[in-house]
């Protein structure tokens, strides 16, 4: 493949976008359980903090079902130093079915409330 000069030159991530079907539910989640902040909110949308970075939640619109793994594969996020074991149990203890990836100790994949695939870094380790 040829290498040609970009003509756009990104920077990074400013968020990453989830629908979700109970936006209340999803803000607790990811505020409760992992420790994002708010950014900024209203009545149909949450930009929350995960580090410098935004994940914003939005309510699916008009019915329609949030169906979480079509529109991405899942998201890594970094997290700071405990150990897997208490992570994996803090996960399973709010009810969250945890699993790893073979080989890997240091990696752990779940699901959001409406099947959003994440992916717990360690910070220090590779991915």
């Amino acid at each position: 493949m040829q290498k040609t000069e970009a003509q756009i030159k990104t920077t990074g991530i400013d968020h990453v976008v989830l629908w979700v079907s109970d936006l209340d539910r999803s803000r607790k989640f990811y505020i409760d359980l992992l420790g994002m902040t708010v950014a900024h909110e209203s009545d149909w949308q949450a930009f929350l903090w995960c580090g410098s970075d935004q994940v914003a939640l939005f309510q699916a619109r008009d019915g329609a079902e949030a169906k979480g793994g079509l529109e991405l594969n899942h998201m890594a996020l970094k997290m700071e130093p405990e150990s897997y074991e208490a992570t994996k149990a803090r996960l399973e203890g709010a009810g969250v079915s945890v699993h790893g990836r073979r080989g890997d100790p240091n990696c752990i994949y779940f699901d959001d409330p409406d099947g959003h695939g994440l992916q717990l870094l360690f910070l220090g380790h590779d991915h």
